[in-house]
């Protein structure tokens, strides 16, 4: 049996920001029973999102992609608990919140919203390895 607690970095959008949204986000992921164990509202920078989106160098929508996140302030938050990535995951929804299952974040509250840039609320680490690096970009030494 896997006990192994894993940690994962959530982001709340600037959408979802704008919208007030971090206490419901916060509140689906303490009912899921997962810990809040760092939390703080930044301002990101283009050299924090280069790094944080250093896989997408180079492809056409990462410009728009760092405007939109560059477009207000967002709660980055590490979350832990076993299996913590996946569980999130699922718990956000697909990307697209018009396809997004109802009873997830994105399905719940988000939309289309008509703009070149998906706006659907929260960002989640897509693996264990990407979780650690992307705490160490926002909380560095956490």
């Amino acid at each position: 049996m896997n006990t192994t607690i894993e940690r994962s970095l959530v982001i709340v959008k600037p959408d979802g920001v704008r919208r007030g949204l971090i206490g419901e986000v916060i509140r689906r992921i303490e009912a899921k029973g997962y810990a809040i164990v760092a939390m703080g509202i930044r301002t990101a920078t283009d050299e924090l999102l280069g790094t944080h989106y250093a896989e997408h160098a180079g492809k056409p929508f990462l410009p728009g992609l760092i405007e939109y996140m560059e477009s207000g302030p967002i709660a980055v938050i590490v979350v832990e608990g076993h299996r913590v990535v996946e569980g999130f995951r699922s718990l956000a929804g697909v990307t697209n919140p018009t396809a997004a299952a109802p009873g997830t974040i994105r399905g719940d509250l988000g939309r289309d919203w008509g703009t070149p840039m998906i706006e659907n609320i929260v960002h989640g680490s897509d693996s264990a390895q990407s979780a650690a690096r992307e705490i160490e970009i926002w909380f560095p030494g956490l």
